[in-house]
């Protein structure tokens, strides 16, 4: 009888356990992970290239020839590229030449953000462009004097082209691009 007993109450358990839990299973939406950075904290660059700025001092420079730099984000996988070239009565070309490669970027962007940039006591006039969508760099710039030097950045992710992914990243490192014109000096 016991027995009997012990069998009926298990069953009547279990029973009550299986009917008693009606969670529906609803998928999760796919996520991606909270990325935060440091504040920014910017320290002066200065080698004997024609030109002074300021970076970001948790980046890596290394300098390359003829006054291009690398500066590296190895936490974010990520590559300002800077290039600087004189300007010897070919401005116009230099400046198709800058706009022709953010343009080119217009198959995979889905917006094109061009922002002015004027600041004439120090001689500094250009070009930011921030790129919208899954385009293979998110931010360019071009600096000039219109005299002597021309100076073109962009960036670079070492990751498949997914802008809602990298967006907290690209928008740090926007934001260390604009302070890079912003502080622009020529010597």
């Amino acid at each position: 009888m016991l027995k009997k007993t012990i069998t009926f109450s298990m069953i009547v358990l279990m029973s009550f356990l299986s009917f008693s839990c009606k969670d529906d299973v609803i998928p999760k939406p796919s996520s991606y992970l909270r990325l935060d950075y440091p504040e920014a904290k910017y320290v002066n660059f200065e080698n004997d290239c024609p030109f002074a700025f300021e970076i970001n001092s948790d980046a890596v420079i290394k300098g390359e020839k003829n006054c291009g730099f690398t500066i590296l984000y190895p936490k974010m996988k990520a590559t300002i590229y800077l290039t600087y070239k004189p300007v010897n009565n070919d401005i116009d070309k230099l400046l198709r030449d800058a706009q022709k490669l953010t343009y080119e970027h217009v198959i995979k962007a889905d917006d094109i953000l061009e922002q002015p940039y004027l600041n004439p006591s120090k001689k500094v006039y250009g070009m930011f462009y921030q790129v919208d969508g899954n385009a293979a760099t998110n931010s360019q710039f071009y600096a000039t004097d219109s005299a002597k030097h021309f100076v073109t950045g962009s960036v670079y992710f070492y990751t498949k082209p997914n802008f809602d992914s990298i967006m907290p990243a690209a928008s740090y490192i926007k934001n260390d691009m604009q302070r890079l014109m912003e502080t622009l000096t020529w010597k």
